[in-house]
């Protein structure tokens, strides 16, 4: 076959090296994607005639032998299929694409083009930094016949090697998932080390100046492309997978066995005197022979981070009550960690309002306590404490352990009562107003046992 004029769709930072590559062997012109009659004055436009390359429409761009469609992968489909009413029974002679996900190009191809539509699927294992900075020669391309007839394919096979590129010959399905892997791999590793702020320092090893390099090629290409990479190839969502499961197992790897040789550590959602710490002491009193030091953590939160950062040996916290339903502060928290869970088991819950040392109740205003205690006594307090004002603290006292602890010293206006076991009265030297305020009698919350993975 003969090939003189090549149109090249997409005049962007890629579009403009293939342009310099093909200029000296076809006679070049090119366009961008929202080319027009008017689209003289476009950036794209300007740019091409500073270069020295024809700048036309759309109508003018399918008139050519081969067209290479250099435009971002989300935009491959609505380009081409605005170019379509402006094709002619033979012309273009072959459509092509430069996009770096196969699968994606392959589909709208087939979907869009008429079926007797030669096409060829490339993707330039290369770009402008590359090409840049170690030439064109020995650089990657990879080729997928697809619709090619034999005769353009062989023609555009030994195109590329006359520029001394390694032709590489794989279908659109093997590309993508050897792609996931490789250059998918490495951009989202990039993104991620832009992401952490990753920057030079005065000690940098080699190794850690490859990685620079990466972080900088990759945070130098557009977002849209990284996502397109990321979102239409179908085998990335394994590779990102995969790459978080093995992140996390060099992470744990590096976390102690136990915290305390000695002893087994143990972070808890409540502080002392909490139902927390009473279902903590029921389950460890099923190991007698097993030292343990408690860590009052007061919210779900923080066990989880500690366990993750290996503070702690073992997590413990509320996930569901018999009337009060899920805790929703731990399923708000378990969506952010990884965690194995070891055993649920459940104790019997009754509450006691409590107030201050000294305090007048009649001079109480509110009850603050966690918004499970809330639920549990809805009932009960509607009936007899209607006048007070109900309210759940914010960080750690939304631990009513802790808001009982700060009651006691002061720390928190005698106006204000709290509700819980009653265990911190004794503890903290509250004064009990009234027991039994739940519900129902047989008031049973549910507790995790968890650990960090294996």
């Amino acid at each position: 076959m003969t090939v003189q004029r090549v149109s090249i769709i997409g005049f962007g930072r890629f579009g403009q090296l293939l342009a310099a590559i093909f200029k000296d062997h076809f006679q070049v012109q090119v366009t961008d994607l929202d080319a027009h009659d008017g689209a003289a004055h476009s950036l794209a436009a300007k740019r091409a005639g500073e270069l020295g390359f024809p700048f036309v429409n759309a109508a003018q761009a399918m008139d050519a032998d081969a067209i290479f469609y250099c435009v971002p992968i989300s935009q491959l489909e609505p380009t081409l299929a605005a170019h379509l009413p402006y094709f002619t029974e033979n012309r273009p002679a072959l459509v092509a694409d430069v996009l770096s996900v196969k699968v994606h190009a392959k589909e709208i191809f087939q979907r869009l083009l008429p079926p007797r539509r030669q096409a060829l699927l490339t993707h330039p294992m290369f770009g402008p930094d590359s090409v840049a900075a170690q030439g064109l020669a020995g650089q990657t391309i990879v080729l997928d016949k697809f619709r090619a007839q034999d005769d353009t394919y062989d023609f555009w096979k030994k195109f590329f090697e006359t520029q001394k590129l390694k032709v590489i010959e794989m279908t659109a399905e093997e590309h993508d998932r050897v792609a996931a892997e490789s250059q998918g791999l490495t951009h989202f590793i990039g993104r991620v080390l832009g992401e952490f702020g990753f920057a030079p320092t005065p000690i940098d090893t080699f190794g850690a100046k490859m990685l620079h390099q990466i972080n900088e090629q990759v945070n130098n290409d557009s977002w849209q492309l990284f996502e397109d990479l990321q979102t239409l190839n179908p085998f990335t969502i394994e590779m990102r997978v995969r790459l978080s499961d093995a992140q996390s197992r060099v992470f744990n790897k590096l976390l102690p066995n136990r915290v305390d040789k000695e002893k087994l550590v143990v972070g808890i959602q409540g502080g002392r005197g909490s139902f927390n710490e009473e279902a903590a002491t029921y389950y460890l009193s099923r190991t007698p022979n097993v030292p343990y030091e408690l860590h009052y953590l007061h919210t779900t939160e923080h066990v989880l981070q500690a366990l993750y950062e290996g503070r702690v040996d073992r997590g413990q916290f509320a996930i569901h009550n018999s009337v009060g339903g899920v805790v929703t502060e731990s399923i708000l928290a378990m969506a952010n960690y990884r965690f194995n869970i070891v055993e649920e088991y459940a104790i019997k819950i009754a509450h006691a309002l409590m107030i201050a040392p000294g305090a007048d109740f009649n001079e109480c205003d509110t009850i603050m306590t966690h918004p499970q205690v809330l639920r549990q006594c809805k009932t009960n307090l509607e009936m007899k404490y209607q006048r007070l004002k109900k309210i759940s603290g914010e960080g750690d006292l939304v631990d009513h352990a802790k808001v009982a602890e700060l009651l006691a010293a002061g720390e928190i206006p005698a106006n204000v009562a709290t509700m819980g076991s009653k265990t911190l009265a004794k503890i903290h030297g509250l004064e009990i107003v009234e027991e039994g305020l739940q519900d129902a009698q047989d008031n049973f919350t549910s507790f995790l046992w968890v650990e960090r993975p294996h």
